[in-house]
């Protein structure tokens, strides 16, 4: 499934607790700026709790969008997806290496253009 990131948080735990209220698997994007609105500087994902995730970031980038995945496979899929859209292939995100899947699988990246989709 195509992700659709939430709106523009602030990363504080209240605040996570508050907008990701289920145990589920997700992907999210952080901004470590703090001028000209959401800009993303890193993304990732949670196989099992996003929300849980999400607070290993707190102090370190200032801001998060977030959205729910169905499965671990769908996460997986969605956090290349905004890898490969944000610019993680041409060096723009703080994580310049391609997402893994997660261990004991051998998914394929959705992108065709990838290496990783083979």
């Amino acid at each position: 499934m195509p992700y659709k990131l939430s709106s523009m948080e602030a990363l504080r735990n209240e605040k996570i607790d508050a907008v990701v209220t289920q145990k589920r698997p997700g992907v999210y994007a952080l901004d470590k700026s703090t001028t000209d609105g959401f800009q993303v500087s890193y993304v990732g994902r949670a196989d099992d709790d996003v929300n849980k995730r999400l607070k290993d970031w707190v102090g370190k980038y200032k801001f998060f969008e977030f959205d729910y995945a169905t499965s671990p496979k769908d996460a997986y899929e969605k956090e290349c997806e905004l890898w490969h859209d944000f610019g993680g292939a041409q060096g723009k995100l703080d994580n310049k290496i391609h997402p893994d899947c997660p261990e004991g699988t051998n998914w394929k990246c959705p992108n065709p253009k990838c290496d990783k989709s083979k």
